[in-house]
């Protein structure tokens, strides 16, 4: 099997790439990981310009010799392309893995809303980096290889309809032309390094723009580094949720084991027991 990875936002280190390499070659040696140059390099706060960005993500996609694509972190930048990959991806694409979170919810959504490939929310190689982030690593590499089970969110229940994001960046999302239909789907969110107030704001736009979309229902991840206001909100994450969800008339239907953490759990797009998306 062969994994391309290449960052559609920020720009990653060669020593983890080794990391991630090494780890992959000892437990995993039927894989090859393909690193474009791209994943490396700087334009400003980008790892590359749009351009490259975009003309590095495409190529990996339409390359019928790999056979999933793994975005290497989040940051921001993945929205400015998205639109326009879904342009130029080609029939070889459609048969691809694609693993990510955060920012790389971008390209998710828009490779699920034009039904291009089979999209996971899952671990990234940046996730080598956190404490605990070789299980992580370990996790994703599970999935994309051999759809290991253990590697899939064990709230999920067969026959349902799933997708997952980081909040902020599912609210910027939300009515633009890279947002997918989430109808009839269980919609898992997770936040990280937000203040509650800000995190109250994106679940009023979310929940309120998705009030009459059909939902399935949402459920709420982890929410993790909450910086400290200067007075206390008064509530917490999930008081907000059920809130938001009340308030929408949203089924709230409890906890996800999906966050910006070594505990991240895979979840791809659509049915959960489907690997591949078949």
């Amino acid at each position: 099997m062969k994994i391309g990875i290449c960052a559609p936002s920020t720009p990653f280190s060669r020593a983890d790439a080794v990391r991630v390499t090494a780890l992959a070659e000892q437990e995993y040696p039927q894989v090859r990981l393909v690193w474009h140059e791209q994943c490396f390099a700087e334009y400003g706060h980008f790892a590359g310009c749009d351009a490259d960005r975009l003309a590095a993500f495409t190529a990996l996609a339409n390359d019928d010799s790999v056979d999933a694509i793994w975005f290497v972190r989040g940051g921001y930048g993945a929205c400015r392309i998205a639109e326009d990959a879904m342009l130029r991806l080609g029939d070889t694409a459609r048969d691809k893995i694609y693993m990510g979170y955060s920012d790389a919810g971008n390209i998710l959504g828009a490779l699920y809303r034009a039904g291009i490939g089979f999209p996971v929310h899952g671990p990234m190689p940046a996730d080598i980096r956190r404490d605990g982030g070789a299980a992580a690593v370990r996790r994703a590499l599970g999935w994309m290889v051999q759809a290991d089970r253990a590697s899939l969110d064990p709230v999920m229940d067969e026959g349902v309809r799933y997708a997952a994001f980081n909040l902020m960046t599912l609210s910027m999302m939300v009515g633009t032309p890279i947002m997918p239909d989430l109808s009839g789907h269980v919609v898992m969110v997770e936040e990280v390094s937000e203040h509650l107030y800000a995190f109250d704001r994106a679940m009023f736009h979310v929940l309120t723009a998705l009030s009459d979309a059909g939902l399935a229902g949402i459920m709420l991840g982890r929410v993790g580094d909450v910086p400290e206001n200067d007075r206390p909100f008064g509530e917490e994450v999930e008081d907000i949720a059920r809130r938001w969800c009340s308030r929408t008339g949203i089924a709230y239907l409890g906890r996800a084991g999906i966050g910006h953490d070594a505990d991240n759990r895979v979840v791809p797009f659509g049915l959960a027991t489907v690997p591949r998306g078949q």
